[in-house]
């Protein structure tokens, strides 16, 4: 299926102007808010949103940044490519934006998947490009199929990769949407169920299935049977990019358990991933804060906007100087 651009009949209006910027292979959608004469903040959503997830934190963080909240590519009105959702390939759009759009030295944050490419853009970016970078509940480790350490893809939520990919299909080719609804208490083991909930990622299916929400419309399912494949992680071991981390890290760590019965993760990641990670930030020279917020669901961003900004405001003051 070759690339293509989303319908413009999937999508809402929301408060803030959205411009594209044409790279090349793809083009990205993207929002801004703030002075210029603020230092530059970009946001990365995570895995089925787009940027106007970040859509009431950004007001709060344009008091102290120039804020750029982007849809990645797959994702809200940015150019869907099948086969060719990697962190590789969607970190090196990111390189491009920020040279074309933002033109000066970034603080980056990401949430879930747009965490990984924070943490890609801190160990890969061009030189000083970037100067510190924010990881919302990233799943270091946990989105690999045979991680360094931990559990991988298959031994946590991962399994809901699968089902969207299954039931939906790439560029919503399939778009069972019904069908969808009705396999995930059949097709996820519970303990996965119960994980979603408490993320705050999915509820128990509506009655008579619904419509999908407008996130998941603005969705390519692409991106999911990337990640199940393995494909998506395959060029970008976690470890050896972790090792090469060139910029300032906050980690933040949200709700995560064990499930008694199987061992697998039920959460974004692991303590024993993120003590890794952090181990290996700080071996390459560079700090590493980790905020521990066992409460939170995944995106904070959404759920909790006001201690988002905190968090990112607080921390680029006292660690990169951002004020």
């Amino acid at each position: 299926m070759p690339a293509a651009e989303p319908s413009p009949d999937l999508f809402i209006d929301h408060s803030l102007t959205e411009d594209l910027v044409d790279l090349g292979e793809i083009r990205i959608n993207f929002a801004t808010l703030g002075s210029s004469e603020q230092p530059a903040l970009l946001l990365l959503p995570g895995q089925t949103e787009s940027w106007w997830g970040y859509e009431a934190a950004m007001p709060l963080l344009a008091e102290r940044f120039q804020v750029y909240a982007v849809d990645l590519r797959g994702q809200g009105r940015s150019t869907r490519t099948p086969g060719r959702y990697t962190l590789d390939n969607m970190g090196n759009d990111l390189v491009r934006f920020i040279d074309l759009v933002i033109a000066r030295p970034t603080l980056v944050s990401g949430n879930s998947s747009g965490g990984l490419l924070a943490a890609w853009l801190a160990a890969y970016a061009k030189p000083a490009q970037i100067t510190g970078v924010v990881c919302e509940d990233p799943p270091f480790f946990a989105s690999e199929l045979q991680p360094a350490c931990g559990q991988g893809l298959r031994q946590s939520i991962g399994p809901i990769f699968a089902v969207f990919h299954k039931w939906l299909g790439e560029q919503w080719s399939i778009g069972d949407w019904p069908g969808l609804q009705a396999a995930m208490p059949r097709e996820l083991a519970p303990h996965v169920l119960r994980a979603l909930v408490r993320m705050g990622i999915a509820g128990p299916p509506p009655a008579g299935g619904g419509e999908p929400p407008q996130n998941l419309k603005e969705y390519d399912p692409g991106w999911a049977g990337s990640f199940w494949s393995g494909a998506a992680t395959a060029g970008c071991d976690h470890a050896e990019m972790l090792a090469s981390v060139l910029a300032p890290v906050l980690i933040t760590h949200h709700y995560r358990e064990l499930d008694p019965a199987t061992g697998s993760l039920m959460g974004a990641v692991a303590d024993q991933q993120v003590a890794y990670a952090r181990a290996l930030i700080t071996a390459a020279g560079q700090p590493c804060e980790v905020i521990d917020l066992p409460e939170m669901v995944h995106s904070m961003h959404r759920h909790d906007p006001a201690r988002f900004a905190d968090i990112i405001t607080t921390w680029a003051s006292s660690t990169i100087g951002a004020r």
